[in-house]
C-alpha cells in the first residue's frame, strides 16, 4: 500500500494545532473523571452493543448498524437508540410510523422506514432512553439494544462496543478538532472490544492488510475486522422506477449529490460504469439544503447534457424528501443508491458468532438464554494484536 496516498487524504489545518491541544485537554480531563469516578457509567440487564468512532462522521455507522439489524431481527426484538442528531425536538422520543425525519434525525428516519419490526428512539441522554425502552410497556421486550454513535458516550457501557476506522482516514494519520476530525485521542481506541476497518477497496492485497493489521497497533483481547461497500437496487426518490448499477449507459452523464462525511470511495465506485467525468455536488454531513443549494443542484443538473441522472445516499434522500423547490426534472431523475456492508477476509461468520453469542448469552429472555446455538462463537481464534482468523489465500 501507498500509504503516503492515504496520508493525502487527510486534511490538516495545522495552524489549528494550538486549539487542539486545548480540547485534547479538556477531552483527556474529561474521560479522567470516569476512571476516577467522579463521573460513572452504568451498566444495564440487557446486550447493548455501541457502534461508533473516534473522528467526526464518515465511517459508515448507519450501514453497519443495519448490518446488526438484518443480523439480529429474526431472532430477537432489537431496539436502535440514537441522539437524533440535528433533529427539531429535544428529549425521549419513540419513533412511529408517522414520525418525521426533523422529528428524530435522519438517520433514525432512514432506519425507521426501512424496518418495521425494529424500536427506534432518540435520546440526547442515552442512560434515560435505555432506561425507557426497558421499562416502558410499549417496548419492554426488547432483547438487544444497539446504540448509534455512541463511542464517546461514556455514562453507559456497552457489552460491545464497536469502533470503525475509514480506511481513507486512518486516525494514525488524523489529529485532533478543529485541527483534524478526532473527537478524542487516539488512545481511546483502547475501549473497542471489535474495530472494523470501513469502506476498504475491493483489491486490497495480502501485504496490505498486514500493514494495515500494523498500523492499528491493537490490544489482544481486540478483534479487527474489515469491511467494504456494497451497492443495491437504485431506486427513484419521487418515483417507483428502479435501476441496476450495471444499466448505466458508459455515454450516461451522472450527478453525484451528496451530504455525507466521506464520500470518497462511493465516488471512485460510480466512476466505473460510466465514461464521463462525474459531477459531484458535495455538502456537509447531515446537510440541511436550503434555498440556494437546490438552485445550484437544479441549474447544475439542468446544464447536464442526456443522457443523465442523479445518485443520492440513503441519508440524504431522507432530507431531500422533504424540500419542495426541486425541480420536476430533477425529482424525475433522482435514484436513491442503498449502501451494504461486506465483510472481507471471509469474516463474515466469525463476526455473526461473536455478536449473536454475546446477545444470546446476555439475554434477559431465559428462553434465548437456554436455546441451542447454532451460531457457535468461534472467539479463541485470534492472531497477535488480537486480530481475527485472516487468510490471504484467495486475494
Amino acid at each position: 500500500m501507498n500509504m503516503g496516498t492515504e496520508v493525502d487524504h487527510v486534511k490538516i489545518n495545522y495552524w489549528l494545532l494550538p486549539l487542539s491541544w486545548i480540547y485534547g485537554w479538556v477531552v483527556c480531563i474529561r474521560n479522567q473523571m470516569f476512571k476516577w469516578g467522579i463521573l460513572t457509567s452504568r451498566s444495564f440487564d440487557v446486550p447493548i452493543i455501541s457502534v461508533g468512532n473516534l473522528t467526526v462522521g464518515g465511517t459508515g455507522k448507519t450501514p453497519h448498524v443495519e448490518y446488526l439489524i438484518h443480523l439480529l431481527q429474526d431472532r430477537m426484538k432489537v431496539a436502535v437508540l440514537s441522539r437524533g442528531y440535528k433533529r427539531k425536538t429535544k428529549g425521549y422520543i419513540l419513533a412511529d410510523e408517522n414520525a418525521t425525519m426533523p422529528e428524530i434525525g435522519d438517520e433514525s428516519y432512514q432506519i425507521r422506514k426501512k424496518f418495521k419490526d425494529i424500536y427506534v428512539a432518540v435520546d440526547k441522554k442515552r442512560t434515560r432512553g435505555i432506561d425507557l425502552l426497558t421499562t416502558d410497556s410499549a417496548t419492554n421486550d426488547v432483547d438487544v439494544i444497539l446504540l448509534d454513535d455512541a463511542f464517546q458516550h461514556l455514562y453507559v457501557e456497552p457489552g460491545i462496543n464497536i469502533l470503525l476506522v475509514n480506511y481513507h482516514r486512518l486516525t494514525v494519520y488524523d489529529k485532533l478538532l478543529p485541527a483534524g476530525r478526532l473527537r478524542e485521542p487516539k488512545q481511546g481506541k483502547a475501549r473497542a472490544d471489535i474495530v472494523i476497518i470501513t469502506k476498504c477497496p475491493n483489491n486490497l492485497r495480502p501485504l496490505e492488510y498486514r500493514m494495515l493489521i500494523k498500523m492499528m497497533n491493537l490490544y489482544p483481547y481486540q478483534s479487527l475486522y474489515f469491511t467494504s461497500m456494497e451497492y443495491g437496487k437504485m431506486t427513484q426518490l419521487f418515483g417507483e422506477k428502479e435501476r441496476n448499477l450495471e444499466d448505466i449507459n458508459k455515454d450516461e452523464q451522472i450527478m453525484l449529490l451528496t451530504g455525507i462525511a466521506s464520500p470518497k470511495q462511493m465516488l471512485s465506485d460510480l466512476q466505473e460504469y460510466t465514461d464521463a467525468p462525474i459531477t459531484h455536488l458535495s455538502f456537509g454531513d447531515h446537510h440541511q439544503f436550503k434555498p440556494k443549494d437546490i438552485r445550484r443542484i437544479n441549474d447544475t443538473f439542468a446544464g447536464m447534457s442526456s443522457p443523465k441522472m442523479i445518485i443520492t445516499t440513503e441519508k440524504d434522500a431522507a432530507r431531500l424528501l422533504f424540500v419542495e423547490e426541486l425541480s420536476d426534472e430533477v425529482k424525475e431523475h433522482l435514484y436513491i443508491l442503498p449502501i451494504h456492508v461486506r465483510f472481507m477476509l471471509e469474516q463474515e461468520e466469525e463476526f455473526n458468532n461473536k455478536i449473536i453469542s454475546y446477545v444470546r448469552k446476555n439475554s434477559r429472555n431465559s428462553i434465548l438464554v437456554k436455546a441451542k446455538n447454532d451460531h457457535k462463537s468461534q472467539n479463541s481464534h485470534h492472531l497477535g494484536n488480537g486480530v481475527g482468523p485472516i487468510s490471504f489465500g484467495n486475494n
